[in-house]
């Protein structure tokens, strides 16, 4: 048979009987079917006709095409504890009811000669991280197809398979993610995003959140145009744009928010993911993400629609093994994803107190640039009132300049005319009369005498400065 030669041709095989069939597989002998106690479906049984684990996998993704009316997606296929039980995680979407998501897992182990058994275990996608390992529980405290495969069991390589997963919480509890032996958290751990770390080199990164900007959004570009600067950790990216095409682009523009380098990479698929309508792709590959060698990659990365201002989330998800890793560290990984689960109230009451937090600062900062501009206003204002004082002072420098000018300008003929006056022996007297009345008249200086002498309470002498321009000379 095609899938002795190794597990990893078994997925090929899967795929070729989905297509083919198996006409001996119609006749099929019904399985039993239970309810997950705390949710999901479990369902297992000998399968009929089927010789081989690949057999029995293939007549249970028909049977869930035929079901929800979807071809199943799968992951790589690893071997449980023993050499009879195989596994595999799909995915399905039910468009006969809905298109909701489905996820769950395929087991299937020789039991005899020429005899198969299988199990599935199943859930709506967004529930299946928190009830996968109780349906494993149950299923595998009524089904015993083999010892091999208890479900607390390690697989022949040494690494821990699915259903010996322990649950670890986040320190600060915004998520908890099932880890099997030898694996931990690492302490950037946080904030609803975990990374964690296997015994070989695996390492596994989830829900790495990101603030995307559409560029073309029209309050961004009116930023630009103030000479406004693109905050750290923003991706100015296009919203709309196919991400299976633009995933390097975009993972590369991602690394430069961090201020990373552009990564090696090597991209053998990118395509959408499920039923997300392009606003998720799954890409694998091989990646040198820290400069230490290229490694086997399996990255999961969505965004949602930007809001009014052109900004959106991008959330990136991903695995890296080392090259030539085996299929059971690929369906580890891949568990271990699958595990992730967000606690939502605790994420919530996070996201609040850190946004109180920055609301407190950006009031604060609110309050000292109202302080800076009020005090650069008093500053202008000043810089205004010194201004104008200089201004006035000016003014009144120039004043004083012109009028001892026009006064320079007036001396000159009156005292001309005083030196005229001396030269001809003429006097200027000023009469004051009694009603307050004040004259002046220019006359000899016998007849001016004559006056002064006789009533000088109304008549005296005038001193050449005190001359009148117009009346007693010419200006």
């Amino acid at each position: 048979m095609l899938c002795s030669k190794g597990l990893s041709l078994c997925a090929v095989v899967f795929l070729s009987c989905s297509v083919a069939g198996f006409s001996v597989l119609l006749s099929q002998t019904p399985l039993t079917t239970l309810q997950g106690t705390q949710g999901g479906v479990i369902v297992y049984g000998v399968v009929d006709g089927a010789s081989t684990p690949a057999m029995a996998m293939a007549h249970m993704l028909r049977n869930l095409q035929r079901q929800y009316g979807d071809k199943p997606h799968i992951g790589r296929v690893f071997r449980l504890r023993g050499s009879n039980s195989d596994a595999v995680i799909f995915t399905v979407t039910n468009h006969l009811h809905g298109n909701q998501l489905i996820a769950g897992m395929l087991i299937a182990s020789r039991t005899g000669p020429q005899q198969v058994e299988a199990a599935q275990v199943s859930d709506a996608a967004a529930h299946f991280r928190s009830t996968v390992n109780p349906l494993l529980k149950q299923l595998f405290g009524v089904w015993h197809p083999d010892a091999a495969a208890e479900p607390e069991g390690k697989a022949s390589a040494g690494h821990e398979t699915l259903p010996g997963m322990r649950q670890v919480r986040l320190a600060d509890d915004t998520a908890a993610i099932s880890l099997p032996a030898g694996w931990s958290v690492d302490a950037k751990s946080g904030g609803g995003t975990a990374l964690v770390r296997g015994p070989q080199g695996e390492a596994v990164m989830m829900n790495s959140a990101y603030a995307g900007q559409d560029p073309r959004a029209p309050s961004f570009q009116q930023q630009m145009r103030f000479g406004a600067r693109t905050l750290l950790f923003v991706v100015v990216y296009p919203s709309d744009v196919d991400l299976a095409r633009s995933f390097a682009d975009l993972l590369q523009r991602i690394r430069a928010t961090r201020q990373l380098r552009p990564a090696p990479l090597r991209l053998d698929r990118v395509a959408p993911l499920g039923q997300s309508q392009g606003q998720c792709v799954k890409a694998t590959g091989q990646v040198d993400g820290d400069g230490a060698g290229m490694k086997e990659m399996m990255t999961l990365l969505c965004r949602d629609r930007p809001n009014q201002n052109g900004v959106y989330t991008i959330t990136v998800s991903q695995y890296q093994l080392p090259l030539g890793a085996t299929d059971l560290q690929r369906a580890t990984a891949e568990a271990i994803m699958a595990s992730f689960q967000l606690n939502e109230p605790v994420l919530r009451a996070r996201m609040a107190a850190d946004s109180a937090r920055v609301q407190a600062i950006l009031r604060a900062h609110e309050q000292m640039l109202l302080g800076f501009v009020q005090q650069q206003i008093a500053h202008t204002r000043q810089i205004g009132a010194d201004v104008m004082e200089r201004a006035r002072a000016a003014d009144i420098e120039h004043e004083r300049q012109h009028r001892n000018w026009r006064q320079g300008e007036e001396d000159i003929p009156r005292y001309g005319q005083g030196f005229s006056n001396y030269i001809l022996e003429q006097s200027v007297v000023q009469y004051n009369g009694p009603d307050g009345a004040v004259a002046h008249a220019t006359m000899w200086n016998n007849f001016a005498e004559q006056l002064v002498k006789l009533d000088p309470s109304r008549f005296e002498y005038v001193p050449t400065p005190n001359y009148w321009a117009g009346t007693d000379f010419v200006p």
